[in-house]
């Protein structure tokens, strides 16, 4: 008797969440992500859909893809491109990259170099604002010193490769000196 209590339950908690997820409360992404895997790429794009409309950008970037790619629909750059956007304009980095790619190629959109290069710069260009935080600055200026001190350290070995090579070149030079010295005094003892 239990089991079957508990069978029925099962069945009517089933019953509840599919009625709940088909009047129209979206499911969560990752039960779509399994959907679409499983190919069931419409059922995927209906939980997909609300949720990029609400603002989540892994649906958003997830929708672009699909259609981009045609996996699981017709592929459609214009399609894509609108999806991308979403994401993009939510701050997904990979979603911007791939929009400003979109409009540098013309994929889905007439060729904007420009447009296509303010997507694709758009992450760097929202941070320029670290270049003047106190950690990044105490950074640079940590690198800075390491750099420096390497630097030295190179220039004191080289330093005193080069001090040895001119010692060793001196050293020969004089004993070379010294040996015409000697010739030149056995020809001037010679001599008289």
């Amino acid at each position: 008797m239990p089991s079957k209590l508990l069978h029925l339950s099962l069945l009517i908690a089933v019953a509840v969440g599919f009625s709940a997820s088909a009047a129209g409360q979206p499911a969560d992404g990752p039960q779509a992500a399994r959907l679409h895997r499983n190919g069931n790429t419409a059922a995927a794009m209906a939980i997909w859909v609300p949720l990029a409309k609400a603002g989540d950008v892994n649906a958003a970037y997830n929708l672009a893809v699909i259609h981009d790619y045609g996996d699981g629909v017709a592929k459609n750059q214009a399609e894509a491109l609108k999806w991308y956007r979403i994401a993009a304009e939510r701050g997904d980095r990979v979603s911007q990259s791939r929009l400003g790619t979109m409009y540098l190629n013309g994929e889905g959109t007439a060729k904007d170099e420009k447009e296509g290069w303010r997507w694709i710069n758009q992450h760097r260009v929202a941070h320029v604002h670290h270049d003047h935080h106190p950690h990044m600055v105490a950074w640079r200026e940590q690198a800075a010193k390491l750099i420096d001190e390497r630097d030295r350290r190179e220039a004191v070995a080289a330093s005193r490769r080069d001090s040895a090579r001119v010692m060793a070149e001196l050293k020969r030079r004089a004993g070379a000196a010294e040996v015409v010295q000697l010739a030149a005094g056995s020809d001037a003892a010679r001599a008289n």
